[in-house]
């Protein structure tokens, strides 16, 4: 009972907190390669499954569910095909240790490929070029309460870096699932809180620059350009979902979840999952973003992804006794191509 009251008082703590979160400052984060998400299986659900996700697939999207999982633990791979010819690798994995509970360590790099540098002088390029780095390092602990709800954190070590500067940051989300809420079978409630941690500010020799003094005493001399600080792209998302079972080898989940950015357009997602044969599962979901003001929808400025995205999955455990399953997503983007994502999982 005492557990179960702590996890509600987190609840009402974040539904409290999300005041904090009202006012809408687009734009003015660092970090925003936090909010791209990762992981097909429930991006194909529009990321509506908050309140489902398990396994080393729940990292990315509530750290709570790491410790629902069925097995003991688990890998697994993604990759997705990210717009203007960006890649973004994923890694994740994890386990259960007894009663302690599960640890997972997750790994994100973004390949943005090669950028010409420019200068004050030489707008068009001066024959250099750079490689921006971007990585995501994470540790995951989650433990499951009582039979119905799960609790999780990560933390993450920010890393950017373009020629020679670059800044870090430390970040954490938090998160609780319930299942079977109010009493009802296959009723679940999902609240996470993620990238709340330090600020960041780049720095690095490529910050100095050389100046010509209007001094005869003085001459050429170097001056450092102080980099502001900016704070992570902080969100609130709760989500329901409902899962009937409609016999030992078919289910169907509805889901549905909402998203509040600090930094950003809120976003609405809904999505379906039809699981046949414990097999082969169907997956689909909407997303739709809406504020208030200048950054009303009318005003034309939504979220990149509205809109639908579809993707299936097969688990091939019970066709080869490997606990195996390949996961795709497909999701359009406004002004640019589709997305592609794929995953690789296996269980043990």
């Amino acid at each position: 009972m005492k557990r179960g009251l702590l996890s509600i008082g987190l609840v009402m703590l974040t539904f409290a907190a999300s005041t904090v979160f009202a006012q809408n400052r687009a734009g003015t984060s660092a970090a925003p390669e936090l909010l791209i998400p990762v992981g097909a299986k429930y991006q194909a659900t529009a990321g509506s499954a908050n309140a489902f996700v398990t396994g080393v697939n729940a990292i990315y999207w509530n750290p709570a569910g790491l410790d629902m999982q069925k097995s003991v633990g688990g890998a697994l791979f993604s990759y997705r095909q990210y717009i203007a010819g960006i890649g973004i690798s994923y890694l994740v994995v994890g386990g259960r240790f007894g009663g302690f509970g599960s640890l997972a360590v997750s790994f994100r790099s973004f390949n943005l490929g090669t950028i010409d540098v420019t200068t004050e002088n030489q707008p068009d390029g001066n024959g250099q070029q750079i490689s921006p780095t971007y990585f995501i390092g994470g540790i995951t602990y989650s433990k499951r309460l009582t039979d119905r709800i799960s609790v999780g954190a990560t933390v993450n070590y920010i890393n950017e870096g373009f020629g020679d500067v670059s800044g870090t940051a430390l970040g954490i989300d938090v998160g609780v699932q319930y299942e079977n809420l109010i009493g009802i079978q296959g009723l679940g409630l999902g609240v996470s809180v993620k990238n709340i941690g330090s600020e960041m500010k780049y720095d690095g020799s490529g910050l100095w620059v050389q100046a010509d003094v209007p001094s005869a005493d003085i001459g050429l001399s170097y001056y450092k350009l102080e980099a502001a600080s900016f704070q992570l792209p902080s969100v609130i998302e709760v989500g329901l979902g409902y899962k009937r079972t409609l016999d030992e080898n078919n289910s169907l989940s509805i889901m549905g979840n909402f998203q509040n950015n600090n930094y950003g357009i809120d976003e609405y997602r809904a999505g379906a999952e039809y699981n046949f044969m414990n097999t082969v599962a169907i997956r689909g979901g909407y997303l739709f973003s809406q504020t208030v003001g200048a950054f009303s929808s009318s005003a034309g400025n939504v979220s990149l992804f509205e809109g639908w995205s579809f993707g299936a999955g097969v688990d091939l455990s019970k066709m080869t006794g490997l606990g195996m399953s390949f996961d795709y997503a497909y999701v359009p983007a406004r002004y640019f191509g589709a997305n592609n994502m794929f995953d690789i999982s296996v269980t043990f």
